[in-house]
């Protein structure tokens, strides 16, 4: 069947918000205190450590949206290894278009696939339909400022280092010849720049000497004047054509307070200060920019203020971000231990649900590091962040579409970011273009855009390899997060100018790219493999799924804006024809429609089930039978002792199971995430052996993923309905809180539980309207005007506000 239960909760969605005006929409933010004391917050929001980081995956993060760096917090030599998110090897290409031509081939390579020649068909499409991925380039590592502090005698006491994110600022402190130092390191968002503080509690025994490593970038360095350090150089490296990607600068600018700053070599020197500040600033020419121009100007700004002015405005506009939601599950004689041995030690038996809670807030904190509304591009494969270890292998550090880019954005609506997710739209808005000539060029379709699983800072649409690359439907996965940017916070210029050309451009190249199955009646999809596990005749469960809320999206969008009622009259026979999922021999959902092939298999990847997560098409109360073929095929894979366990994978497992309404299991993958698949500093990593990494890679999707994971636990709204608590751990978490978490109709929401059950809810609407709100058995309709808040019992009874 069809999921034409979707179209009528998005049509219902589209008729009640019809009235609503954008300037009511942009409400939301204003709203946020009613819900959240900005002042409170969450529990100890600390990761820390007792000993410096020996290696990448125990240093800590930090972030402005575009400029990053890992902090190690060695003693006496300290490293920040820097990163720019524009630093790109590479550079924009065209022509990649395969000269033998697919569009005369399309016809015969179906026609081959109805007739069940699968192999000959692919065989036919890798030679006719691929297209090039030439110089298509990778994110690179940023080179690393080396720090070694001097004068610094005798044993080493009182050492901590952690990461505060409450205010964004990671911080390490030592005793040393009696005095106790202290070194504080931030990426500010308002001046666009990182600094590091030096100070200590004695006067004149700030001496440091500061420089630059490189790593693989060809670069110049030399000083300018006694206190900055000029790099100039160019981002050459893998996956790209020799001496081609972004040029760059960074300046390392020092002020001493008293004391001394002098240049050496190629290198800066302080000595005998009171305290010092460096400031670093990093750009590069990414679509026509100055990079010299820029960091002049950024370190002539930031050289203007105190570091307390400068910190002050970095913890202010973090906070506008980040406090908007707390999460509160207790907490035990866990949170006096370091962080590093508190994620050794969880276990089932040993669960430490603070360091859950922890871990929640920590993947939001990366979120915002990682991606703000000005981000010149989007979070890539480690987020903004780079070891180099997915740069140097096979699969390059850009932007894949079968999955990661997707659940690097997972949480921004849900977890109340929503500007974050701004750098994505705009690179989903960059893919239209190139899209469409693609599909020109491939197809001969002259109508629309299509991409298909990965993109780089560009926006070049490579086909990929046609075991795991050739997926058609990549460019509408990502570009289902401008329908929700709408869904949950009603903006409706954002729809009618950005969200909606987008979705309708794409609908329009499906509804042409669809072809009939004589057999059947379908409309099939393909040639197209579902996302890693090659191709198995047309239409894979990810293609139909995708596609039906693609159409789905378009049909309610233009509802919404009165628009195109011809062209979604079309949309809505095609859906009509699309194939239905399938339950296959073992009882698991099907992934090709043609080919069942038991569900039984140790592959990482489950993109047959999109359905459930994140689209809301099969849930247990409206398509309980689905969702159990869901939950089957889920054990099938994760039950077996060789299945592929990644870090993307565990954290999917979170969010199917959240949707599936069991808490435990989420729990359970939520434990198995923090010991197996993180590192010390709680980044998520794929781990080697596995999808060809080489060694443990840091991906940032984990992370993510999980974040938004944690929020389905505690509030879902895919079907049209305020679901509270939908799947909270009955053995764990046994009382706690969390607001701020936002759903779609405009919502804001507030949760208490205690002994496991529902205290009261707080719901505040910007929207205005209709709405049923659900816990449990019980059932309540609410009609909320713009802007009012209502608070519910356990009973979900309104309480007197």
């Amino acid at each position: 069947m069809p999921p034409r239960f979707r179209t009528a909760v998005l049509l219902a969605l589209a008729l009640s918000i019809l009235h609503f005006s954008t300037r009511q929409s942009e409400a939301r933010d204003s709203a946020s205190p009613a819900l959240i004391d900005p002042a409170r917050p969450a529990p100890e929001l600390k990761l820390w450590y007792s000993h410096p980081a020996d290696q990448w995956l125990e240093a800590l993060p930090v972030g402005n949206g575009r400029l990053g760096a890992m902090i190690f917090g060695g003693v006496p030599n300290e490293r920040l290894a820097l990163n720019e998110t524009s630093l790109w090897s590479g550079g924009p290409t065209d022509g990649q278009y395969n000269p033998a031509g697919g569009s005369a081939a399309l016809e015969q390579i179906r026609a081959l696939m109805l007739s069940g020649s699968n192999e000959e068909a692919w065989n036919m499409t890798t030679a006719k339909l691929r297209n090039r991925r030439d110089n298509f380039g990778t994110n690179m590592p940023g080179g690393d400022a080396e720090i070694e502090q001097q004068g610094l005698r005798g044993p080493l006491s009182r050492y901590r280092r952690d990461l505060d994110l409450d205010n964004a600022v990671a911080t390490t402190s030592f005793t040393a010849n009696g005095i106790h130092f202290l070194r504080e390191t931030i990426a500010s968002h308002p001046n666009n720049i990182l600094a590091t503080r030096f100070t200590a509690n004695a006067k004149g025994d700030i001496c440091f000497h500061l420089s630059y490593s490189p790593g693989s970038l060809p670069c110049a360095i030399h000083a300018q004047g006694n206190d900055t350090l000029v790099v100039s150089g160019h981002a050459y490296g893998p996956h790209a054509e020799p001496n081609c990607g972004v040029a760059f600068q960074i300046l390392f600018h020092v002020i001493a307070s008293g004391g001394k700053v002098t240049a050496a070599g190629n290198g800066l020197t302080v000595t005998g200060a009171d305290s010092a500040t460096l400031l670093i600033a990093f750009n590069t020419n990414f679509h026509g920019r100055d990079p010299a121009a820029l960091c002049a100007s950024q370190i002539s700004a930031a050289s203007a203020l105190t570091w307390n002015q400068l910190l002050s405005a970095h913890i202010a506009d973090y906070q506008s971000l980040f406090h908007r939601v707390s999460l509160d599950l207790g907490s035990g004689i866990d949170i006096a231990k370091p962080t590093d041995v508190r994620r050794a030690a969880i276990s089932p038996s040993h669960p430490d649900p603070q360091l859950q809670a922890l871990f929640f807030q920590y993947d939001r904190y990366l979120l915002i590091a990682g991606s703000r509304a000005d981000s010149p591009l989007p979070t890539h494969l480690q987020g903004i962040w780079n070891d180099n270890t997915a740069a140097s292998m096979a699969w390059c550090c850009d932007y894949h579409l079968n999955i990661n880019t997707e659940q690097n954005y997972w949480p921004t609506e849900t977890c109340n970011l929503s500007e974050c997710g701004e750098p994505l739209f705009h690179l989903v808005e960059s893919l239209t273009l190139l899209g469409h000539q693609m599909v020109r060029a491939i197809y001969g379709i002259d109508k629309g855009w299509a991409c298909f699983w990965s993109t780089n800072a560009w926006g070049d649409i490579p086909t990929g390899e046609s075991g795991y690359g050739f997926e058609i439907v990549g460019g509408v996965w990502i570009a289902t997060h401008l329908w929700d940017h709408y869904a949950f916070g009603g903006d409706r210029h954002f729809l009618a100018t950005r969200a909606y050309p987008v979705l309708k451009g794409a609908a329009e190249f499906f509804l042409a790219y669809l072809f009939p199955d004589p057999k059947t009646g379908y409309l099939l999809s393909g040639p197209s493999g579902s996302p890693e596990r090659g191709f198995r005749g047309a239409s894979p469960t990810h293609d139909t799924a995708l596609i039906a809320a693609l159409f789905q999206d378009v049909i309610a969008g233009a509802k919404i804006l009165g628009t195109d009622s011809d062209f979604c009259a079309r949309l809505q026979a095609a859906l009509d024809k699309l194939p239905p999922y399938k339950i296959g021999r073992n009882g698991q959902l099907q992934e090709w429609l043609f080919d069942d092939d038991g569900g039984d298999t140790s592959h990482r990847h489950t993109s047959h089930m999109v359905g459930l997560f994140p689209l809301g098409a099969i849930t247990p109360r409206k398509t309980p039978a689905l969702a159990a073929a869901a939950a089957k095929s889920l054990s099938l894979r994760m039950d077996r002792n060789d299945f592929e366990d990644v870090e993307w994978s565990r954290a999917n497992a979170i969010c199917y199971n959240a949707r599936l309404r069991n808490g435990d299991k989420c729990e359970d993958n939520l434990i198995v995430l923090l010991h197996k698949l993180t590192r010390a500093n709680l980044l998520t990593v794929s781990v080697a052996g596995i999808a060809g990494a080489t060694q443990d890679t840091f991906c940032v999707d984990g992370n993510e993923a999980a974040a938004a994971g944690i929020a389905e636990m505690l509030l879902q709204s895919q079907d049209g309905s305020l679901d509270l608590l939908p799947a909270l751990p009955a053995r764990d978490w046994p009382s706690g809180s969390v607001t701020g978490l936002c759903a779609r109709g405009g919502y804001e929401v507030a949760l208490k539980w205690r002994d496991h059950k529902l205290e009261n809810a707080v719901i505040h609407s910007t929207w205005g309207g209709p709405t049923t709100v659900r816990y449990g058995l019980a059932v309540c309709s609410l009609n909320i005007t713009p802007g009012q808040t209502r608070t519910l019992n356990a009973q979900l009874q309104q309480i007197a506000n």
